[in-house]
């Protein structure tokens, strides 16, 4: 039985032909988008934008988890121009904030971590102003893999919670809560200048005190942003919503999140790792800018 959808709940559709543009220029390249894939609600108001968060290694996952609407299969064939065709892609939408993220790859020897830096180091090339960054799976909390990822600098790096660890094993079966906390530990233990930044979705049964306490604990790992959302049920295949949590309670989780000492808290029903990432990366644009001009003063001299 389809759940009836609460007010807070509404989108407006922005005109069709500005979401065209992006997908004609995303089939050119034959590229991916979690947008697409994971059947997320901000897709129409994002691209609208020009904006989108690319999906490299193939549109197939090799785990499955709960809540998300991405294939589940055999790994494609990893393609060796996608670093490039997607800094082609982000030149020509004039991106300023380049979210990259991917499907999990067990069947890759390094988890796809070296698409991943490829894809960064591509970018910043292409455009050395803008600020990349890359939601990464748990790569089995390898930590030879993070470090592919983090020695090629991006500026913020991703890694989402999802849910509170009692959930765990129902929302992300493959993954563990620990492991997740261990990963954005590490990240910042490799480079301490990158931004860490982790998310979590309400309305899978979880409670306030449990909310809070995964919280703290994203803080206690160093994790310097939050984004929370509702969790919407993709298909009838997925997991069930439990609850359509009240905007005012995002209200709340947002000032918990801010007292707790994080450096940026997103919290809404319609919030998602990337949707309107760019807001979190004013701080972070303005200290790339500053350290870009050193770098190119210490080279050219007055």
């Amino acid at each position: 039985m389809t759940q009836r959808l609460p007010e807070w709940l509404t989108i407006r559709l922005p005109r069709p032909d500005t979401i065209k543009d992006v997908e004609a220029m995303m089939r050119g390249k034959n590229l991916h988008t979690v947008c697409e894939s994971a059947r997320c609600p901000n897709l129409p108001e994002c691209w609208s934008k020009k904006t989108a968060t690319f999906m490299i290694l193939g549109d197939t996952c090799t785990r499955s988890c709960g809540f998300c609407a991405i294939k589940v299969g055999r790994g494609l064939d990893v393609n060796p121009h996608e670093p490039t065709d997607i800094a082609k892609v982000s030149q020509d939408l004039g991106l300023k904030h380049i979210v990259v993220t991917s499907v999990a790859r067990d069947d890759l020897a390094d988890e796809g971590s070296m698409q991943f830096a490829d894809t960064i180091r591509a970018l910043h090339e292409a455009n050395p102003l803008a600020i990349v960054e890359v939601l990464t799976p748990d790569f089995k909390g390898k930590k030879w893999c993070i470090k592919n990822v983090t020695d090629a600098h991006p500026e913020i790096y991703n890694h989402n919670i999802e849910t509170i660890e009692r959930l765990h094993t129902v929302v992300r079966p493959q993954a563990k809560y620990d492991r997740t906390l261990a990963v954005l530990r590490t990240v910042k233990e490799l480079d301490p200048t990158i931004y860490t930044k982790s998310g979590i979705m309400l309305g899978l049964g979880e409670t306030r005190p449990e909310v809070v306490k995964t919280l703290r604990d994203l803080r206690e790992a160093g994790v310097d942003a939050v984004t929370i959302g509702q969790y919407l049920r993709p298909t009838m295949r997925h997991l069930p919503v439990n609850e359509f949590v009240h905007p005012d309670v995002f209200t709340e989780y947002e000032q918990i999140g801010q007292e707790i000492g994080f450096a940026f808290v997103a919290s809404g029903p319609f919030i998602r790792s990337s949707y309107n990432a760019i807001d979190f990366s004013k701080k972070v644009m303005a200290e790339r800018v500053a350290k870009l001009d050193a770098q190119q003063a210490n080279l050219h001299p007055a």
